[in-house]
């Protein structure tokens, strides 16, 4: 199986679907705690507590101008999101192998975020498909997210300083906006 490049765009898997892969120091075990232990998911997504069985409370509470140093502001269509919660619940667990969640229940526009890991030598195989995007937007604002956190995953991993948050972000959804296609 060809792994993908870890700077690979995410790709569409339905009109309101996102998938983004990478490949992780390892091993599984490790991965798997920076996607569900507060302190290390808040190097790079958000802290939160995570209750961790099928109908478990999920809370991520963001901070992104935290993420990394030497950033730049962030754009004025995020500035007033910089620090928010978002609360969810757990859909299915495996561990140390699938986590899926629903992003942002409290709001009009709940969605579902899943990790699939799996095992390749020494590295880990990570699959992000955030499912159930209400409109176009979302969808290129979830997808250079993610891409810039995964990114800051994959430097927490590999014990190396991140490039500016809000300025990889921006660089990432500019591209995410040209191939996304208009509905």
């Amino acid at each position: 199986m060809n792994l993908p490049a870890n700077d690979a765009f995410g790709v569409l898997t339905a009109p309101d679907s996102v998938r983004i892969e990478r490949v992780l120091p390892g091993p599984i075990e490790r991965v798997w705690a920076y996607l569900t232990e507060s302190d290390k998911r808040g190097r790079w997504l958000a802290a939160g507590d995570m209750d961790l069985r099928v109908g478990g409370a999920v809370e991520l509470n963001f901070d992104n101008n935290r993420l990394t140093r030497n950033d730049d502001p962030p754009p004025a269509k995020y500035a007033s999101d910089c620090v928010n919660s978002m609360h969810g619940s757990i859909t299915a667990i495996d561990p140390p192998r699938l986590l899926s969640y629903t992003w942002n229940e409290n709001s009009g526009s709940k969605s579902e975020v899943t990790f699939e890991l799996s095992e390749r030598g020494g590295e880990v195989h990570l699959v992000v498909e955030h499912r159930h995007l209400s409109n176009r937007n979302g969808l290129v604002s979830v997808s250079g997210g993610w891409h810039a956190h995964l990114g800051l995953l994959i430097d927490q991993l590999s014990q190396r300083e991140s490039e500016g948050f809000w300025r990889t972000h921006g660089r990432l959804e500019a591209e995410y906006e040209k191939r996304i296609p208009q509905a």
